[in-house]
């Protein structure tokens, strides 16, 4: 089972985006916090990242520098209430493979995850 990391600060997203997940057969592990990610193994362990990319403390364009930083490379689809093309493309830029305006539907959000990961679960 592939395991998706869920990264917002806001904690009924987190919910929403951990049932999504585990109900299409990935293990969802979720952090209020990019400081808590990067504070946590799962850099290194998971297959996939789900960032909001506006957050107190480290930012999603923050924890993206980290990751690089740091040598890890995974998937990363960044999601915001902001979904202008400008901060799209900022996100694309900064390293993300995807990016998703809030609110999203479930079906773009799994489709995005599977054309990453390769469609394997």
């Amino acid at each position: 089972m592939k395991v998706v990391c869920v990264v917002d600060d806001d904690p009924q997203v987190r919910k929403s985006l951990a049932n999504l997940m585990r109900s299409a057969g990935y293990q969802a592990v979720c952090f209020a916090s990019g400081e808590g990610f990067l504070a946590s193994d799962y850099c290194a362990r998971a297959q996939a990242l789900v960032l909001d990319w506006h957050m107190p403390g480290l930012q999603g364009g923050d924890v993206l520098y980290r990751l690089k930083a740091a040598g890890v490379s995974l998937p990363v689809i960044c999601m915001s209430a902001d979904n202008s093309q400008a901060l799209a493309e900022h996100a694309l830029e900064a390293g993300a493979q995807g990016f998703l305006g809030k609110p999203f539907s479930a079906e773009a959000l799994l489709a995005l995850l599977a054309q990453l990961l390769g469609g394997a679960r």
